[in-house]
Parts: C-alpha cells; sequence; structure tokens
C-alpha cells in the first residue's frame, strides 16, 4: 500500500507499435507519410485475471496494439500532441483501466539538424463514471 492506503496500479506495457501515418504540419508529411511508433502503459489491477488465469479479466494487448496501429495510420493530424490525445481517448473508452500513459515517437520529424528522436509522453487518467468492470 501506498501513501494514504492506496494501491499503487499495476500496469502493462506495450511498447514499438509502428505504423506509417500521415501526420504532421508540412503538406510533403501528409503525402509521403512516416514511422511513428506507440508505447502505452496501461494503469490497471490485473489481480482478478492473475487469480483465474483469464484473460476475459484483463485488458487484451494483442487488441490494444491492433487498434493503436489503426489510429497511428488513421485519419491525419497535424501535431504528435493530438495524435497522443487521441491515442490515450481511445484507451481511456475501450479498455477497462484506470489511467493510461501514451508515448508517441516521430523519429523522422523534418528537423535541419542531427537528432535520434522526438516524442512527446502524456498520462491521463480516466474518470470514475466512465471506468467500467472490464471493455477488452
Amino acid at each position: 500500500m501506498g501513501a494514504g492506503g492506496a494501491r499503487r496500479p499495476d500496469i502493462i506495457k506495450l511498447s514499438g507499435i509502428s505504423a506509417v501515418g500521415y501526420h504532421g504540419v508540412f503538406e510533403h508529411e501528409r503525402r509521403e507519410g512516416q514511422q511513428f511508433i506507440a508505447d502505452i502503459a496501461l494503469h490497471t489491477d490485473i489481480r482478478a485475471a492473475a487469480a483465474t488465469d483469464d484473460l476475459a479479466r484483463t485488458s487484451d494487448y494483442g487488441a490494444l496494439a491492433g487498434q493503436v496501429r489503426d489510429i497511428i495510420a488513421g485519419e491525419p493530424v497535424n501535431l504528435v500532441e493530438t495524435l497522443a490525445e487521441r491515442i490515450a481517448g481511445h484507451v481511456l473508452g475501450a479498455f477497462a483501466v484506470g489511467a493510461v500513459e501514451v508515448t508517441v515517437h516521430k523519429p523522422q520529424a523534418p528537423i535541419e539538424v542531427p537528432f535520434s528522436d522526438v516524442t512527446v509522453s502524456i498520462y491521463r487518467e480516466n474518470q470514475p463514471e466512465n471506468h467500467r468492470e472490464h471493455r477488452q
């Protein structure tokens, strides 16, 4: 138990989900596309799933990976920040989690100096009225 008796959540991480997306503010980014990579951390409680050894009692990270890939490859946005928010909102609505961390990588961003990666990381919590027993 953490401070104040609150239990620290369990975390399911899925790293390196990649797809070609057409996001960016420049016309050539929208036309040619580029690789985007997402890392997702689900803040949840896995005790029921672990006790029963039942996939239906946890978040199906195979389904999560496909859904995140589809968002990356889907409707273009200007900003990586918007893409991260879109992914986080989807995860919070589709999976029974208390919170999600999303990091979106744009390693081929149009930057004129040598660099290895650009990332945007966000943490979003599910509102109690949106948190259901189980979604996926």
